[in-house]
């Protein structure tokens, strides 16, 4: 299954639609993970309000990716997990960490467009750096 990865202006957004194998999830990560690097967007909203369950291999493959996103230079947004979905990811101790999330996919835009308009801890950085801040 080839899940669609859109590009709105600067940003990515893709919705996974149905309940993935692992080996769609691993060719969804290679896919997203190459879209990012060959667009150089600025942020990424995966919305996953269609699925129902989730394994902890499959929420182990969404954390990489949304890391992968972020070591790329975008911010990532995950939005729209079901409230047993996030039971079951706390109760495998595989909570998303350091992934921003929102309710979501209208507050997951917001949240995104948020973060990719606010300057980064690294240009303020490198504004310093240069004599420039």
């Amino acid at each position: 299954m080839k899940i669609p990865i859109l590009k709105l202006k600067d940003l990515l957004l893709t919705s996974i639609q149905e309940d993935l194998t692992d080996n769609d999830a691993i060719v969804f990560q290679k896919d997203l993970i190459e879209k990012v690097n060959r667009t150089g967007v600025k942020g990424v909203v995966i919305d996953i309000t269609a699925m129902d369950m989730i394994d902890s291999f499959l929420a182990r493959v969404i954390n990489e990716t949304a890391n992968m996103v972020r070591l790329q230079g975008a911010d990532v947004v995950v939005c729209g997990m079901q409230p047993c979905v996030a039971l079951t990811l706390v109760e495998m101790g595989r909570e998303l960490i350091g992934v921003e999330s929102a309710l979501n996919l209208e507050q997951g835009m917001e949240k995104i467009q948020a973060l990719v308009a606010s300057p980064s801890d690294t240009d303020s950085f490198e504004k310093e750096s240069n004599g420039r801040g």
